[in-house]
């Protein structure tokens, strides 16, 4: 491969940028994970991740990827041919609902278009259906970073709660946390399942599991076999700052800086932040004559923006241009949205001179490889964040 100067672009939404504080704790020297030192940061860490979720439910650690994490919240709760009731808002919620009929349970998915969130009211009404309360968990995905769209959470549960049923309530806040507005305990969420590698701006490496009493006493009751994911053991454990197993030392002293960090800017002040860009991110799309994905304005998602691409002009071949010319990712189009989208990630360690590189390669990006576009897309971002600074 050429030599190319300067930092690589990565603008996918997700894995995020490492910023170099984490980096640094992740490199330190690697510790016995049964000696007084880890038994201390483990205390810290589970500690600190807590505010995150905004719960005081215990938080469990694994080892893995989001998608481990997905299984850990089945497997803990459920049971072999149990009905778990999900809605389609992408490419994201549908691999949850594959990787629940791998564990032997019967996913009922209501049909979503990939360019709106979770319909509320069509959960309630399924519910009111299930006279037998044969449906064991209601799971849908917050923000659905194959399309652009954050759920509004609070609708389901009260959609739930509407009709009255025992179901539990699972969230995949994956790439959601630490980005967008998220409240584990307020918003009366049974489970939250996240990952390091979007928001809380680690490498991919850490999948979590926010768990509450309701799916704490579940897991009493549930006998699909587990061993590695068994929160029983993990909570049990870590409850004197230990692991049943080998944790992922260096990982968890990055996990303790990313707290830190975030705690100190502030939640409110994330979330707002990624707010502003992901507008500033909008105002470029309008005004290079483009179309958002996210057709709803209370939907719009904080974390990424995926790009509708014009009729005729594939985005695979517009993002290997990007790549080529300006050694910038951006977010592949996924499933239904493949080579008609493209995703720009604005999320996690980022900031206005780090938006504006991005939007400008995208500009840029357009011209050279001849996609049809209104010029000033880039000035406009500029505009609204000069104008909001």
């Amino acid at each position: 491969m050429t030599y190319k100067s300067g930092p690589h672009f990565l603008q996918i939404p997700g894995p995020s940028h490492v910023p170099g504080r984490i980096l640094r704790a992740i490199g330190q020297p690697t510790i016995d994970h049964r000696g007084p030192e880890f038994q201390t940061l483990a205390n810290e860490v589970l500690a600190k991740v807590k505010p995150i979720f905004q719960t005081e439910c215990p938080v469990v650690i694994l080892p893995s990827s989001g998608t481990g994490a997905w299984e850990a919240a089945l497997v803990n709760t459920m049971n072999v041919g149990d009905k778990v009731l999900m809605f389609e808002t992408g490419q994201f919620s549908s691999l949850w609902a594959e990787l629940a009929t791998r564990l032997g349970l019967q996913p009922e998915v209501i049909p979503g278009d990939w360019r709106h969130g979770v319909d509320a009211a069509a959960i309630e009404a399924r519910l009111l259906e299930d006279k037998g309360h044969e449906i064991k968990a209601v799971c849908v995905v917050h923000n659905e970073t194959s399309t652009g769209v954050t759920s509004q959470i609070q609708k389901v549960r009260k959609a739930i709660d509407a009709a009255n049923h025992p179901a539990l309530f699972m969230v995949d806040s994956i790439s959601g946390l630490g980005s967008a507005e998220y409240k584990h305990d307020e918003w009366g969420v049974d489970v939250t399942v996240s990952g390091s590698q979007k928001g809380l701006m680690l490498p991919p490496g850490l999948g979590f599991n926010a768990v509450g009493p309701k799916a704490l006493k579940a897991s009493e009751n549930a006998r699909i076999n587990r061993s590695y994911w068994d929160w029983k053991s993990q909570i049990g454990m870590n409850k004197d700052g230990w692991f049943p197993y080998t944790p992922a030392t260096n990982l968890l002293y990055g996990l303790n800086e990313a707290c830190d960090m975030m705690m100190e800017e502030g939640l409110d002040n994330v979330f707002s932040r990624h707010e502003r860009f992901a507008e500033a991110t909008r105002r470029a799309v309008r005004t290079w004559g483009l179309e958002v994905l996210c057709q709803s304005a209370d939907e719009y998602s904080p974390v990424l923006t995926a790009v509708v691409m014009p009729d005729g002009h594939n985005a695979d071949t517009y993002r290997a241009t990007v790549l080529d010319k300006f050694d910038m990712s951006l977010g592949s189009g996924l499933g239904k949205v493949a080579g008609k989208v493209f995703r720009i990630g604005h999320l996690g360690y980022f900031n206005d001179l780090m938006l504006m590189g991005t939007l400008s390669g995208v500009e840029m990006g357009f011209a050279v490889a001849g996609v049809p576009h209104k010029k000033g897309g880039a000035q406009a971002a500029m505009e609204y964040l000069t104008g909001n600074a």
